[in-house]
């Protein structure tokens, strides 16, 4: 096939938001799909509401040995199967690779697919449902923070960014966007790892003492391990007040996170973690390529996070055991 600005693998939510509001601007897009998503798309092209009223076609292609090159790839899969997804792309000739995908693993795997150079990285804080219609409902577009790894602000990384932004899913270009990844990534670890555990929306575990306990201490650990990184943190994205929850006494960081959650009472009380909604859903679960990368991080630094251990040993026990 013939050489598309944008390559988006995945036609969930994100990548369908992306696709819509990159075609409906005019650019090229070949979108990756599978399965009943691939004949969805294929018999009724994208249809976005909500924040956006969309409804158009657009190429499918379901067999990646079909994409030979394009100027933008974009990674917008579930992370589960991300190793197998990025050799069945190896071939692909890009110009820059971006993951939207949740963690921190998916800059690793892409740089070692297309080189650091050719690796952007990426936060979403834009989010959207897949309906069972095929339709998507697109219900927050905040902003998608992208920027080169090694902190550069390089003319084709502005280029990416400013199309996206004015195909009208808010976009900015960072110096900064490892350390806001791994900002998210270290409260995001107990956000999921408490959802799992309890099932419930997040505001109450959250605002219940113990649960609040555990993810403090949690988030002191990853924080270790971004610290033996070298990766400095900072609190802007972050889901938590880093500065309190890790540097505080263990009663301030407990109140910190119970205030996190007191405001998702007030203002999403029916907030739950997407991790939640794909156990409850009989999905595989996004915890080895997250809970358990860090874990192989820390082990190759001979860094212990104990409290981490045990709770991925417990969420794959659940993942492993139940009804699907």
């Amino acid at each position: 096939m013939a050489r598309s600005e944008f390559a988006i693998v995945g036609a969930g939510a994100l990548g369908s938001i992306l696709a819509a509001h990159l075609i409906r601007n005019g650019r090229s897009v070949a979108l990756l799909a599978r399965g009943q998503r691939a004949q969805q798309l294929r018999e009724q092209g994208l249809r976005i509401k909500g924040l956006s009223e969309i409804a158009m076609p657009v190429e499918v292609i379901t067999d990646p040995a079909q994409l030979r090159e394009t100027g933008t790839l974009i990674i917008a899969t579930k992370t589960p199967g991300s190793e197998q997804t990025m050799a069945s792309l190896r071939h692909v000739t890009v110009d820059r690779a971006v993951s939207i995908q949740n963690g921190v693993m998916k800059d690793e795997l892409l740089s070692q697919t297309y080189g650091r150079e050719r690796t952007l990285g990426a936060l979403a804080d834009t989010s959207g449902e897949l309906l069972a219609s095929g339709e998507v409902l697109f219900t927050r577009n905040v902003n998608l923070f992208v920027g080169e790894l090694d902190g550069s602000m390089s003319d084709t990384a502005r280029g990416i960014v400013k199309t996206i932004d004015d195909a009208g899913v808010r976009a900015t270009l960072v110096p900064d966007i490892v350390s806001r990844e791994w900002s998210k990534f270290v409260g995001w670890v107990g956000f999921v790892s408490l959802s799992l555990t309890t099932r419930v929306v997040t505001w109450k575990f959250l605002s219940d003492p113990d649960a609040a306990l555990l993810i403090a201490r949690l988030t002191r650990e990853l924080g270790s391990l971004a610290r033996a990184l070298g990766i400095a943190l900072t609190e802007d994205r972050a889901i938590l007040p880093l500065g309190l929850v890790m540097n505080g006494t263990e009663a301030e960081a407990v109140a910190a996170v119970q205030k996190v959650g007191a405001d998702y009472q007030t203002k999403a009380p029916e907030h739950r973690m997407s991790s939640l909604q794909d156990l409850l859903a009989g999905r595989p679960l996004e915890i080895h390529e997250t809970l358990g990368y860090a874990l192989r991080k820390a082990k190759e630094l001979n860094l212990a996070l104990p409290l981490l251990a045990s709770l991925y040993s417990l969420v794959s026990a659940i993942d492993r055991t139940r009804d699907r």
